[in-house]
């Protein structure tokens, strides 16, 4: 579904018109062939150009077709099971900005409800804006991992534990295959050989390549944080299993020693103290003794 917004700078929100006209912002939500059909009667674009913008699976990247510029970018989001951020495309032309989503973009939909003071004809402006907010909820998910991360630094270390790590983790990553990309788009943004910038725009974009940098780091540094936990965890399950078997190992013995016994003085064959009355609580008295002793031998060498 294709939806058009206008906007101008003295406008306190993005107005939604049925007239595409020069300056305006053209969205397409939940895109599909059709939409890019549409799109491609409006720009200099054949339909090969805009396929990718519907994979969910795009890595970000940047484009020039003639007078087009398409970035391919990539937020956080639960779009399927699995994939833990959403695809979404911008193309910058001479007379639009056109951003299409796989899905519904709450990125796109949380900015057309801001009061900006950006109009849609600002095209480069508004593009950056989309980045920030990109980066943004990067930086935000990124610090919501991280404390789930330091939750179980502290916490209980059970089989949940390992799951809830080994979740963060594989988001965490998906985010550093976003990221990474995204820096190099910025960079070559800044280079300005794919549009031109103004000083203001220039001073966003630096600003933009840097939280970028420190939402990488930031997310380098929470999966260094889980491998390191998960190794901790390792060797604590390590040492409890080395513990179990040793105490298993103990109380084997020490019940095999009245089990010995009592199989020998089973046997039908002459046996010492066959005869003697008292026999049987003397055998059973030196088996007790012999696991007394086996018990403080243990206690002493901590098997038990």
């Amino acid at each position: 579904m294709i939806e058009i917004y206008f906007k101008t700078i003295r406008d306190e929100e993005f107005k939604r018109t049925d007239e595409v006209r020069a300056g305006c912002w053209i969205y397409a939500r939940n895109a599909t062939f059709d939409d890019l059909s549409k799109i491609s009667e409006l720009t200099t674009l054949d339909i090969p150009d805009l396929k990718d913008s519907l994979d969910k699976y795009e890595i970000p990247r940047i484009e020039s077709h003639g007078n087009c510029v398409i970035f391919f970018t990539r937020y956080p989001g639960q779009g399927e099971i699995g994939l833990h951020t959403e695809a979404l495309t911008i193309i910058l032309t001479d007379t639009y900005l056109i951003t299409i989503s796989p899905d519904s973009s709450n990125i796109i939909d949380n900015i057309l409800k801001m009061h900006l003071h950006i109009a849609t004809t600002q095209k480069a402006k508004l593009l950056l804006y989309i980045l920030l907010r990109i980066t943004q909820d990067f930086t935000s998910a990124i610090k919501n991992s991280r404390h789930v991360i330091l939750l179980h630094e502290e916490g209980k270390i059970d089989g949940k534990a390992i799951i809830v790590l080994t979740k963060n983790e594989e988001i965490l990553n998906q985010y550093l295959t976003s990221l990474v990309p995204m820096r190099n788009l910025l960079e070559a943004l800044s280079t300005e050989r794919y549009l031109t910038l103004y000083e203001k725009d220039l001073d966003l974009l630096h600003d933009l390549m840097l939280a970028v940098h420190q939402s990488e780091d930031l997310c380098r540094v929470n999966v260094k944080s889980i491998r390191s936990l998960r190794d901790s965890y390792q060797i604590i399950f390590t040492n409890d299993v080395n513990k179990t078997i040793k105490r298993l190992t103990a109380l084997t013995i020490i019940f095999s020693i009245p089990t010995m016994m009592a199989s020998i003085y089973g046997m039908n064959v002459a046996l010492p103290m066959q005869n003697y009355p008292h026999a049987f609580p003397i055998v059973m008295g030196i088996a007790a003794t012999s696991c007394l002793c086996a018990v403080i031998l243990f206690l002493k060498q901590r098997w038990l």
